[in-house]
């Protein structure tokens, strides 16, 4: 059964009609009509405890989400390494090696700005990281080769089973001096450099075997420049082709290098190739495939402390990020529902109201500390203007919406039953302990009941753009859930946890 994920990239741009705009801007600005006074600490317990769920290899002693077994324990043998661990993307049962580097650095950032406002899920947050780096540390172990992907995606999409019944093709894919991949190895190299400064203080020696090893992992970034769909294209395409080019992580992966070493050779790399790996470039956008907006809120940050005028160019990226999505001003790529959820075109809408809600928080509490206000024609959006433009769509996605749904399983009283995900829509081993085969689980895909186990803390793709969500599995743009819709979002449910 062939199914395409959540994570397909789509270009083409998305337009709605003036009253769409007219209508977020007032529950933008103003505030939804009806507030559900959000449990923000148990959406955050929650959003931390899906990463288990998603976890590959053998699961440790303390696994939470039971229903979970081990899975994938041969993965890189054919290729003679030890590639097992690591997290499914969505829902299905690949290990891609971007996305799963991207959601690494989204984690990372999520503890370095916002850990102090986890309380009591810090630890379990930082297993989530420390999942995702062990693996990248065992897929850039081999100095000029870094592993990719585990698994066919055509083979795993023919198919609807458990990862712990997994017989499809786990083949191994890598990237080389001689078949480059500067877009994944530098969002690689900037997950291991993030990681590191999450580590810093906690765990010494990991700490420096992560920066160490983003060094390294850089450096091949950098010195063999090229797209890994270019040589991967039968693989990852179109799953995580790369469509927007792989300039952003080089300068990705630099900024994170320069805030984790502090070593002026990335300060200067950023400065050198600003103009040259198209810093301007697509100022709103943010994701796994582009990291335009993430840069220049990133950069931004020293700008706004006075210590980089050399780097004011990004300050004003930044700026123009802010104002490209006000309500009411937005750019034609940004636009609103009627409900006030920000809509991109593409498909898993949630996966840009978590990662741009990150940046507009994160950018607010810059520019709070500076005492600074972004100038968007005659709107000076402050700070608070950014948390409250953040927090409408945190709301959003707990329920404050015209379903009245949480888009996040288990959290509320109302949220989707029947999400596109194989180990959740599937019989748990325990329950089930019988193989189940390729085709034997169409029968559950095409099933009108809930999923038997519920996949807690998942964010799935989201609503449409008049606000509706059919609750079906068939309809994998809106009910499939990524480790990269609730990375970020857990750095936003932490500081409001604290600010409500």
């Amino acid at each position: 059964m062939a199914r395409k994920s959540c994570h397909i990239p789509v270009t083409s741009t998305a337009r709605f009609s003036a009253v769409f705009l007219l209508i977020a801007s007032s529950l933008l600005l103003h505030g939804p009509a009806v507030s559900g006074g959000q449990n923000y600490h148990d959406a955050l317990k929650k959003s931390i405890l899906f990463f288990e769920g998603q976890r590959s290899g053998e699961l440790p002693p303390d696994q939470r989400v039971r229903w979970r077994k081990d899975s994938a324990l041969h993965d890189g043998a054919s290729a003679g390494v030890d590639l097992t661990g690591g997290y499914y993307d969505a829902g299905d049962n690949i290990k891609f090696g971007f996305p799963m580097a991207f959601t690494t650095t989204l984690l990372s950032w999520s503890i370095i700005d916002f850990g102090r406002n986890m309380g009591s899920e810090l630890d379990n947050a930082l297993k989530a990281v420390k999942w995702g780096t062990d693996y990248l540390l065992k897929a850039t172990a081999k100095e000029g080769i870094i592993y990719v992907q585990v698994g066919d995606a055509i083979s795993d999409h023919n198919c609807w089973e458990r990862p712990e019944d997994m017989d499809t093709l786990r083949t191994v894919y890598k990237i080389d001096v001689n078949h480059p991949g500067s877009d994944v190895a530098g969002e690689t190299a900037a997950a291991l450099a993030a990681a590191s400064i999450v580590f810093r203080s906690r765990d010494p020696a990991y700490s420096r075997l992560l920066l160490n090893r983003a060094m390294k992992v850089f450096q091949f970034a950098d010195r063999h420049r090229g797209a890994y769909s270019s040589s991967l294209r039968s693989a990852v395409c179109p799953f995580y082709c790369d469509v927007n080019g792989y300039q952003d992580e080089l300068l990705w992966g630099a900024a994170w290098l320069h805030k984790a070493s502090r070593r002026r050779e990335y300060r200067e790399y950023i400065v050198r190739n600003e103009v040259i790996l198209r810093a301007a470039d697509t100022i709103n956008e943010f994701g796994w495939d582009n990291k335009h907006a993430g840069i220049n809120v990133l950069i931004s940050k020293e700008v706004l402390m006075g210590k980089a005028d050399d780097l004011q160019s990004f300050r004003r990226n930044a700026d123009g990020f802010i104002c490209s999505i006000l309500p009411g001003i937005s750019h034609p790529q940004v636009q609103y529902s009627p409900g006030g959820l920000i809509v991109k075109a593409g498909v898993c809408n949630m996966q840009h109201v978590t990662s741009l809600s990150f940046l507009l928080l994160a950018y607010s509490n810059y520019l709070s500390h500076a005492n600074k206000a972004v100038p968007c024609g005659e709107t000076l959006a402050s700070p608070s203007l950014l948390k409250n433009l953040a927090k409408r769509q945190v709301d959003y996605i707990l329920g404050d919406n015209p379903m009245g749904m949480s888009y996040m399983v288990g959290y509320g009283e109302h949220y989707p039953q029947r999400i596109h995900h194989r180990a959740s829509s599937l019989p748990s081993v325990r329950v089930h302990p019988a193989h189940i085969g390729c085709k034997e689980g169409s029968r559950y895909f095409l099933s009108p009941d809930p999923n038997p186990n519920p996949l807690v803390g998942a964010v799935v793709g989201g609503p449409n753009t008049t606000d509706a969500f059919p609750d079906s599995r068939p309809f994998f743009q809106e009910s499939e859930p990524t480790t990269y819709v609730n990375a970020p979002l857990v750095g936003l449910l932490a500081y409001f946890s604290t600010h409500p």
